[in-house]
């Protein structure tokens, strides 16, 4: 499965995700599934800003596979 969703957190915002306080986080997606997944692998998309733009999920039997940022 892909699903396709937004992100936009501040720098600030992120630090408990990136420390490990937060292990998961729940997004929407572009058609309104909720969708949960291990908050780690946004570091990788972690910039001085934050993470922000447009993101695509790729699952298989609901394990996580990829994340990639599109824009």
């Amino acid at each position: 499965m892909k699903y396709y969703f937004s992100l936009n957190i501040s720098t600030e915002e992120f630090f408990p995700y990136y420390r490990g306080e937060i292990l998961s986080i729940v997004v929407t997606t572009n058609l309104g599934t909720k969708v949960k997944f291990p908050a780690m692998h946004l570091r990788n998309h972690l910039t001085s800003n934050g993470v922000y733009g447009q993101f695509c999920l790729e699952t298989q039997n609901n394990k996580f596979l990829s994340l990639k940022k599109l824009s």
